[in-house]
């Protein structure tokens, strides 16, 4: 076979995709050299109208560009509600410390919760011996909480989703029928005292794949501030009660 056969064979013979696209790969200033392609290569497009490379690349460019606004619209929209978030908690935080009583700390928590948080349904349970702890909270000995959401208080950390109706109801009581979704803190520093309980309306409000970051937070100021004004209570309380006398 002569020379000029073997390069007739060489050149009729189809250029597979793979070559093609490992030429362009390796050869990224094709396009550079070869300005003239971009205008005359077509491309279909939606409208069914062709386009050409530099069209078509523009396109994908513009859409990229959308996509990167959206994400940065939808990072600052998360960066605003963390803000707003944080200054709520921060001014919660503050009440609970400026707080010289329980009472005042339980109303300061509830204020914060109704007024900032907006919170539909929400309870505080103390566990402790004695009987009134002159607040809001609801107060109840520990075997019983333990009973009744032994579950809940063992896992030590913030939980959301839907719970039982015996766990709504201990929880929440009579607004125990209105809610579809809890997130419930353990209060504990050292030892179990308490739990921390809000509930909405709207079953997805409180998802078991939540962020409980803010609501571990609060969980973990209540745990240092209100164990101390608890003892301050009980101690009060048993300098009042007579001794008895053998």
């Amino acid at each position: 076979m002569s020379t000029n056969s073997k390069s007739d064979e060489q050149t009729s013979r189809s250029i597979t995709e793979e070559e093609v696209c490992h030429y362009l790969s390796t050869a990224t200033d094709f396009f550079d050299r070869h300005p003239e392609l971009l205008e005359s290569i077509e491309l279909p497009h939606e409208s069914g109208k062709a386009i050409s490379l530099v069209e078509r690349q523009i396109n994908v460019l513009r859409e990229r560009n959308l996509e990167m606004r959206s994400r940065l619209s939808n990072l600052l929209e998360t960066a605003r509600v963390n803000d707003k978030l944080f200054e709520k908690t921060k001014r919660l935080v503050l009440a609970l410390l400026e707080s010289d009583s329980l009472a005042k700390a339980v109303d300061s928590l509830y204020d914060s919760l109704q007024s900032d948080f907006q919170i539909e349904h929400y309870q505080l349970i103390l566990f402790s011996a004695e009987n009134h702890l002159n607040s809001q909270a609801k107060v109840i000995n520990l075997d019983e909480g333990s009973q009744a959401i032994g579950g809940l208080l063992r896992s030590n950390r913030a939980t959301c989703g839907v719970l039982r109706d015996t766990e709504l109801s201990f929880l929440f009581e009579e607004q125990a029928e209105a809610i579809k979704s809890v997130a419930v803190v353990p209060l504990n520093n050292g030892n179990t005292f308490g739990v921390l309980a809000i509930g909405s309306s709207d079953p997805l409000y409180y998802k078991s794949s939540m962020g409980t970051l803010f609501l571990s937070y609060i969980g973990e100021v209540l745990n240092r501030a209100l164990p101390p004004m608890m003892a301050q209570i009980a101690t009060v309380q048993a300098i009042k009660t007579p001794q008895k006398t053998s």
